[in-house]
């Protein structure tokens, strides 16, 4: 088995419930990990693996898009990344909020998303 991992992404996006998130935004942090069974062969060509350059984008791309709840984003990530690399096996995916808008709350609050794929 064979995990390819995003870490830490950041980005600054407009999710949220409240109105006030939906103006001023926050910041966010995803990670990704994707598991697939190794070839046969040793990877030697792209084409073997999974592109965490393609990975990268589709996880931008999805955090442009404005959505209520975390728990939306986290699934369409996992979903859409299986359906650009069928050999995904299992997939977790987490979105945290760094700065969630809640009175005298310290702390972030993130969303896991794990699907195992038959």
């Amino acid at each position: 088995m064979i995990k390819i991992s995003l870490h830490q992404l950041k980005f600054h996006a407009y999710h949220g419930l409240y109105e006030e998130e939906k103006k001023t935004g926050n910041d966010f942090e995803v990670n990704l990990d994707a598991w697939f069974e190794e070839p046969a062969d040793i990877i030697t060509q792209l084409n073997q693996t999974i592109n965490y350059a393609t990975l990268y984008s589709l996880v931008k791309k999805r955090m442009s898009i404005p959505e209520p709840l975390l728990e939306t984003i986290a699934m369409d990530i996992a979903l859409q990344s299986k359906a650009q690399f069928p050999v995904i096996c299992e997939i977790n995916v987490s979105v945290r909020k760094v700065n969630p808008p809640m009175l005298n709350f310290q702390g972030q609050t993130e969303v896991s998303f794990h699907k195992k794929y038959e």
